[in-house]
């Protein structure tokens, strides 16, 4: 697994941004929307490694958001897996506009047995 990449995309829309999401009040690609694009490939990245029952739960992520994008910008985000220990997962990603970096980080996510895992909610 360690090496799988993938690459998700968006184009910004009026709900994507800071304004719409309650994460500031300008009309630019939130901040939390950026991490659930990175999020996104960074599952597209395992898919095709996970086996029948098993899904993924991310447990952390910190990011750094360098650049503001405007509405009807393309945001492409790229998750590549750096490390396997166990059922961890480690991705670094790296996302873009336009040709310029406007963010980057590391994330965490868990295999898990998705059946198991939804019998242990919080509440249930």
């Amino acid at each position: 697994m360690t090496g799988n990449t993938a690459t998700a995309g968006t184009v910004v829309t009026q709900h994507d941004t800071a304004l719409a999401v309650g994460s500031g009040d300008l009309p630019v690609f939130a901040t939390p929307m950026l991490l659930a694009l990175m999020e996104r490939a960074a599952c597209q990245a395992i898919a095709h490694s996970l086996a029948g029952g098993q899904s993924s739960v991310g447990t952390q992520a910190s990011i750094v958001h360098t650049a503001a994008s405007p509405i009807g910008a393309e945001v492409t985000a790229t998750a590549t897996v750096s490390a396997v220990n166990g059922r961890q997962v480690e991705f670094e990603l790296v996302a873009h506009c336009g040709g310029q970096e406007v963010g980057r980080g590391k994330h965490t996510r868990v295999i898990i047995d998705a059946a198991r895992f939804m019998e242990k909610l919080c509440g249930s």
